[in-house]
């Protein structure tokens, strides 16, 4: 009975078959071993933030906040030493005036070089907001390499961190050695943990002195262990993505050695001035409360994607990773190879969003990005890529990124809406 319901509310409503739907649930069936996996980890996630609110004494009280410069706000205080301990990191900065993922890369990595240093990426060409950081696309003002900083880059190689190679782009002068945990833009995999610990490992034996920086946008409780878990010494991201549980109105997280997360809250703030001062803007409840249900927002994240890979292969199409492949973030990229296929699949999402749900998304230039851009994101927050959410630049091969839904279910029928137009 209940299931005819939901058949002809999905008829009714959406035109959405009962054979669409039926495909769905014969890509879920393969897929349970996979979701039992996801849920241990999600478990073990939502224990390790849970005891270092314990560890913490948080309490009722600390949800209150200060104004003007801040002081005393032990709710902001907490929040940061509650990021540091989950993180296993010496210190950490958790702010809401942090605007962006990018913006908490940013901080680190020009708090971390100076004129005449050498930035390394190792991963190949980082994402496409950050190239404008470091000033190898576009003519941003006051990029890394305007201030005196010099950049090179180690292309991967078979999807796989090149460490033979490493030595040959090391310098004298390197000072930071970047690595990007997630897709970005392109057509490979995330990086697994396991995969950065082994070059983290590498650097720390042989360039004890050179600072490891990890992008961990969209990677956060994907897995049990984090960069710093092995050794990362600074390690950025976003709370409008994974730990922010789709609760956070704004902000970024920078975790890592206390010297280095002096560096970055002296950049944020003033030298001198520091983590003592910066307003919560009340927003420490949404914060914690987002975090504390983070694990499972990412687990239906993950799930989801997991979804979505098995249906897309089926129909012949190429995802990036594969729905095989072991995951450590959150997004998934299908090769689409038609601009009109990608910007159906966007409006399907939208169309599926609960907010902003009757408009239509268009390609269009997006601040930080080189090429147009097309976004589906009826969120609740605005840009929040934990959410329900697709895009892509208008560029070969046409790789749309989906990533998110604060429910597994949720992001099903925003599969079953798409494939109605892709079956």
């Amino acid at each position: 009975m209940e299931r005819n319901k939901l058949y002809s509310i999905l008829d009714r409503e959406y035109k959405i078959s009962k054979k669409v739907y039926d495909f769905i649930e014969t890509c879920e069936k393969e897929l349970e071993h996979k979701f039992r996996d996801r849920k241990d980890i999600s478990q073990y996630n939502q224990i390790k933030i849970l005891k270092a609110m314990q560890e913490c004494k948080l309490q009722s009280t600390d949800f209150n906040w200060t104004t003007g410069y801040g002081y005393g706000d032990i709710g902001r205080e907490k929040v940061e030493k509650i990021y540091s301990l989950i993180f296993n990191t010496e210190d950490g900065l958790v702010r809401p005036n942090i605007v962006s993922g990018t913006h908490a890369i940013s901080l680190s990595l020009f708090s971390c070089l100076e004129r005449g240093d050498h930035l390394l990426y190792i991963t190949g060409s980082p994402y496409d907001t950050l190239q404008k950081v470091i000033g190898i696309k576009g003519d941003a003002k006051g990029s890394l390499i305007e201030k005196g900083v010099e950049y090179s880059e180690l292309d991967l190689k078979n999807n796989s961190i090149d460490i033979e190679n490493l030595d040959n782009k090391i310098r004298k002068t390197t000072k930071v050695i970047g690595l990007q945990r997630s897709t970005g833009y392109s057509d490979r995999r995330a990086l697994t943990v396991d995969e950065l610990a082994k070059a983290i490992k590498y650097i720390k034996e042989k360039y004890p002195n050179i600072i490891t920086f990890v992008d961990n946008c969209y990677g956060e409780f994907t897995e049990t262990v984090e960069p710093t878990d092995y050794g990362a010494d600074l390690i950025a991201g976003s709370l409008i993505k994974n730990p922010g549980g789709g609760l956070a109105y704004s902000g970024g997280y920078v975790v890592g050695k206390k010297d280095l997360i002096e560096r970055v809250a002296n950049r944020l703030t003033a030298p001198g001035i520091g983590k003592d001062c910066g307003l919560s803007f009340g927003m420490t409840r949404q914060i914690l409360q987002g975090l504390f249900i983070s694990p499972k927002v990412v687990e239906d994240a993950v799930n989801s994607a997991l979804l979505f890979s098995v249906a897309f292969e089926k129909l012949g199409f190429r995802t990036i990773p594969k729905s095989t492949d072991k995951r450590s973030d959150i997004i998934l990229a299908i090769e689409l190879k038609d601009p009109e296929l990608l910007k159906k699949f966007c409006r399907a999402i939208q169309e599926s969003s609960p907010v902003d749900s009757h408009f239509i998304p268009e390609p269009w230039d997006m601040p930080g990005y080189e090429d147009k851009v097309i976004m589906a994101a009826g969120d609740f927050i605005e840009g929040s890529s934990i959410e329900l959410s697709a895009d892509g630049p208008l560029r070969e091969p046409y790789m749309v990124y989906y990533q998110g839904g604060l429910t597994y279910y949720h992001s099903k029928f925003a599969l079953a809406k798409i494939l109605s137009e892709f079956m």
